[in-house]
């Protein structure tokens, strides 16, 4: 944490971030290093690797789009005339991403899901319980299917608790902005509401097939040592690249460079 901090003072970029980006980047020469041995023992053959890695490789491009991906309602200030001088009259948008929770609701659900198998470790004689956590195995169809569900609950719990649509209409009537073709108040609360939902529903859904699809690939391919290399994993990975490259582009910038891209 100490060293976090350090990094987010002196340099640039979210420094726990950035340290847990590298953690999961230096594990990549162990996870290779282990299916080279699956496959020179002959228990998985090459093909089952390279598909893998290609399934891996269409998540983290459907990832990054969605991490960038975001809808833009415009929003118009009003004119207002100070003196002889008139104010406003400016257009802007206001962005509302595809996956506004980013990793928190995978975080969440699989923490809900381990919490059978963590009571069980102080219950063993309890045979419902037993029972139920080995329901709830990885393995089993059931965890997928509950691993899905909770992250599409939590995606819309979190994007209730980020955006409140009625507080958000209220400040841009407030500042004498409007969104055009819907009048202030309680229509734009309405139609903020209508698009976020939509684009929550969209984003939860992503989320939850990026979260399931790299299991059932496992599964299918039999290659069960990038496991450590899931979901959670490129989520994190992809964020923090993209957080680091803006800040970097900003500091570019604001030195009157041109940036590392035309």
């Amino acid at each position: 944490m100490w060293l976090g901090e350090q990094i987010t003072e002196h340099g640039i970029g979210n420094g726990a971030s950035l340290l847990i980006f590298i953690g999961i980047v230096a594990r990549l020469p162990q996870y290779w290093y282990n299916t080279q041995q699956l496959v020179s023992e002959g228990a998985v053959s090459a093909f089952s690797v390279a598909l893998l890695l290609l399934i891996f490789f269409a998540i983290l491009i459907a990832i990054i789009f969605a991490s960038e991906g975001a809808r833009r309602i415009p929003v118009q200030s009003a004119k207002r005339q100070v003196g002889r001088k008139i104010y406003g009259g400016r257009s802007s948008y206001i962005p509302f991403r595809i996956n506004s929770g980013g990793v928190m609701p995978i975080i969440f659900a699989s923490s809900v899901l381990l919490f059978p198998a963590t009571i069980s470790q102080f219950a063993k004689n309890n045979t419902y319980l037993r029972h139920v956590t080995d329901a709830l195995a990885p393995s089993k169809p059931l965890y997928a299917l509950l691993y899905f569900a909770l992250i599409v609950f939590l995606s819309f719990f979190y994007a209730s608790l980020v955006i409140n649509p009625i507080e958000l209409a209220n400040n841009l009537k407030r500042y004498g902005s409007f969104i055009p073709g819907y009048r202030p108040g309680r229509h734009t609360a309405e139609f903020i509401e209508k698009v976020l939902t939509r684009i929550t529903a969209i984003g939860a859904v992503f989320l939850g097939i990026i979260a399931v699809v790299p299991m059932i690939a496992e599964r299918m391919t039999g290659v069960t040592t990038l496991q450590g290399l899931g979901s959670t994993a490129l989520l994190i990975m992809v964020g923090v690249a993209i957080d680091l490259y803006n800040q970097l582009q900003a500091n570019l910038l604001a030195r009157q460079y041109e940036g590392f891209m035309k």
